[in-house]
Protein backbone atom coordinates (compact mmCIF):
# COMPACT_ATOMS: atom_id res chain seq x y z
CA UNK A 1 0.00 0.00 0.00
CA UNK A 2 1.19 3.32 -0.43
CA UNK A 3 1.44 6.38 1.16
CA UNK A 4 -0.18 9.16 -0.64
CA UNK A 5 -0.60 12.97 -0.66
CA UNK A 6 -3.84 14.89 -1.76
CA UNK A 7 -3.23 17.39 -4.60
CA UNK A 8 -3.36 20.44 -2.14
CA UNK A 9 -0.91 18.80 0.40
CA UNK A 10 1.52 18.21 -2.64
CA UNK A 11 0.93 21.68 -4.21
CA UNK A 12 2.10 22.92 -0.68
CA UNK A 13 5.23 20.76 -0.07
CA UNK A 14 6.15 21.63 -3.42
CA UNK A 15 5.74 25.12 -3.05
CA UNK A 16 7.56 24.87 0.56
CA UNK A 17 10.69 23.03 -0.89
CA UNK A 18 10.77 25.85 -3.54
CA UNK A 19 11.30 28.77 -1.49
CA UNK A 20 13.86 26.28 0.46
CA UNK A 21 15.50 26.00 -2.23
CA UNK A 22 16.57 22.40 -1.66
CA UNK A 23 14.79 19.01 -1.17
CA UNK A 24 14.16 15.80 -2.32
CA UNK A 25 10.32 15.71 -0.82
CA UNK A 26 8.53 15.15 2.16
CA UNK A 27 9.77 12.96 5.47
CA UNK A 28 7.16 11.51 7.46
CA UNK A 29 7.95 9.08 10.07
CA UNK A 30 6.37 8.17 13.96
CA UNK A 31 7.58 8.17 17.56
CA UNK A 32 7.13 7.09 20.32
CA UNK A 33 4.86 9.81 22.02
CA UNK A 34 2.42 10.90 23.96
CA UNK A 35 -0.24 8.87 26.03
CA UNK A 36 -1.36 6.25 23.50
CA UNK A 37 1.93 5.45 22.01
CA UNK A 38 2.97 7.17 18.73
CA UNK A 39 2.92 10.74 17.15
CA UNK A 40 4.16 11.79 13.22
CA UNK A 41 7.48 13.73 12.36
CA UNK A 42 7.26 15.59 9.23
CA UNK A 43 10.44 17.11 7.50
CA UNK A 44 11.82 18.07 4.33
CA UNK A 45 13.83 14.94 2.98
CA UNK A 46 16.92 16.20 1.70
CA UNK A 47 18.56 13.07 1.27
CA UNK A 48 17.10 9.81 0.54
CA UNK A 49 18.68 7.01 2.16
CA UNK A 50 18.37 3.25 0.24
CA UNK A 51 16.68 1.87 2.95
CA UNK A 52 13.87 4.54 2.83
CA UNK A 53 10.47 3.57 0.62
CA UNK A 54 9.99 6.79 -1.90
CA UNK A 55 5.84 7.10 -2.76
CA UNK A 56 5.13 9.93 -5.13
CA UNK A 57 1.95 12.03 -5.45
CA UNK A 58 1.33 14.64 -7.98
CA UNK A 59 4.49 15.17 -8.93
CA UNK A 60 6.08 15.45 -5.06
CA UNK A 61 7.77 12.24 -2.99
CA UNK A 62 6.97 10.74 0.18
CA UNK A 63 9.25 9.45 1.85
CA UNK A 64 9.01 6.84 5.10
CA UNK A 65 12.04 4.92 6.79
CA UNK A 66 11.84 0.94 7.01
CA UNK A 67 10.52 1.73 10.99
CA UNK A 68 7.69 3.58 10.51
CA UNK A 69 5.97 1.87 7.33
CA UNK A 70 4.17 -0.05 9.38
CA UNK A 71 2.37 2.68 11.59
CA UNK A 72 1.50 4.72 7.95
CA UNK A 73 1.03 2.39 5.23
CA UNK A 74 -2.15 3.19 3.68
CA UNK A 75 -2.19 6.78 4.63
CA UNK A 76 -3.56 9.80 2.88
CA UNK A 77 -1.82 13.47 3.79
CA UNK A 78 -3.74 16.00 3.35
CA UNK A 79 -2.90 20.42 4.02
CA UNK A 80 -5.80 22.07 5.57
CA UNK A 81 -6.86 25.35 6.32
CA UNK A 82 -9.75 25.85 9.03
CA UNK A 83 -9.11 29.96 8.67
CA UNK A 84 -6.51 32.36 8.13
CA UNK A 85 -4.50 31.56 11.44
CA UNK A 86 -4.73 27.74 11.87
CA UNK A 87 -3.32 25.35 8.76
CA UNK A 88 -1.66 22.20 8.83
CA UNK A 89 -1.26 18.59 7.60
CA UNK A 90 -4.21 16.23 8.11
CA UNK A 91 -3.26 12.42 8.67
CA UNK A 92 -5.83 9.98 7.57
CA UNK A 93 -4.45 6.71 9.08
CA UNK A 94 -6.22 3.70 8.66
CA UNK A 95 -3.60 1.80 10.74
CA UNK A 96 -4.94 4.30 14.00
CA UNK A 97 -7.17 2.23 16.37
CA UNK A 98 -7.38 5.17 19.15
CA UNK A 99 -6.14 9.00 19.56
CA UNK A 100 -5.75 10.68 22.94
CA UNK A 101 -8.02 13.62 23.61
CA UNK A 102 -5.88 16.10 22.39
CA UNK A 103 -5.35 14.39 18.96
CA UNK A 104 -1.67 14.74 19.37
CA UNK A 105 -0.56 11.20 19.79
CA UNK A 106 -2.37 7.93 17.97
CA UNK A 107 -1.79 4.02 19.01
CA UNK A 108 -1.68 0.99 16.43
Amino acid sequence: MAIELTEVAAQHVAREISKRGKGQGLRVRTKKSGCTGFAYVVDYADEIDPQDHVYESFGVKVVVDDESLLQLEGMVIDFVKTNQLNQGFEFRNPNVKDMCGCGESFSI
